[in-house]
């Protein structure tokens, strides 16, 4: 069987990923496939476990490298139980979030040295490697305000300032820009409907979906 593919859905805070992945997930099965859907850090129930440790609590609670560490920890467990299972027996798999996020969280915006989170992500992850990242962009502030208004118990990152999100925008450009074979920037400003257009174009364009 064909292995499936691996979409990874990227950006800041409040930028309506999670909503886009549940519309092109359901967009794909119309299209008669399977389609795995899940998130970092969690998607499997260890990792889901340490997601409640990383996202909860104040701002200075664990070090970027401490926070670098419990996201590999998590990514994978991830990758073993959900991940790699999933495309091997030929299933599309749509990721709110991957290893981009601690590129730009824990390293462009964190200080985190890149070789390091480098060293990581080629140990743990070995060839699981998404096929196609969507960049969700838009302003920080815009995020930030989408964000608290629809505040929750995990509200960690949110609570860390504005120059750290400032960072992270540039962190999650600076990826596209650099492999933009594998990645897709998005207006995350638009509406939902046209975000979802664009989506599904880059989708069809850069994996030759068509429906």
């Amino acid at each position: 069987m064909a292995r499936g593919r691996f979409i990874t859905f990227e950006g800041g805070e409040g930028a309506g990923k999670s909503t886009q992945v549940q519309r092109i997930a359901a967009r794909l099965r119309a299209n008669g496939r399977e389609v795995v859907t899940t998130r970092e850090p969690g998607g499997s129930p260890g990792a889901e476990s340490i997601r409640d440790i990383v996202l909860r609590g104040d701002a200075d609670r664990w070090s970027p490298v401490t926070e670098t560490l419990l996201m590999y920890a998590a990514r994978r467990d991830h990758v073993e139980r959900v991940i790699r299972p999933s495309l091997e027996r030929g299933a599309w798999v749509i990721c709110d979030r991957f290893a981009d996020s601690t590129r730009a969280y824990q390293g462009a915006a964190g200080g985190v040295d890149p070789a390091f989170i480098t060293a990581l992500e080629t140990y743990i992850l070995e060839t699981t490697r998404p096929d196609l990242t969507l960049v969700f962009d838009l302003p920080a502030q815009v995020g930030l305000d989408r964000a608290h208004a629809r505040a929750g118990a995990e509200m960690r990152f949110e609570s860390k300032g504005m120059a750290f999100h400032e960072r992270l925008r540039a962190g999650f450009q600076a990826i596209a820009a650099a492999e933009p074979e594998r990645c897709a920037v998005i207006d995350a400003t638009a509406t939902m409907d046209v975000v979802e257009a664009a989506v599904w174009a880059a989708v069809e364009a850069r994996l030759a979906v068509h429906g």
